[in-house]
């Protein structure tokens, strides 16, 4: 039985790169990934080595606020 706290949490993770450069972009838009993650292991806010199809390279996404 699931106790009432989630322990796993879905994140959301942005482009870091994107969201400073946004003056100049072949095309407008922001990369996001959904992804899940435990709390109790990683407590603090998590980043990864993704692909930005906007960039067209690989960036760091960083996790963001969940907005509800």
């Amino acid at each position: 039985m699931a106790k009432s706290g989630d322990i796993r949490v879905t994140i959301t993770l942005e482009c870091t790169s994107c969201t400073q450069d946004s003056v100049y972009k072949r095309f407008p838009g922001i990369s996001r990934y959904t992804t899940r993650k435990n709390r109790r292991n990683t407590p603090i806010r998590w980043e990864s080595n993704k692909f930005c199809p906007y960039c067209y390279k690989h960036t760091i996404h960083g996790e963001i606020k969940k907005r509800d």
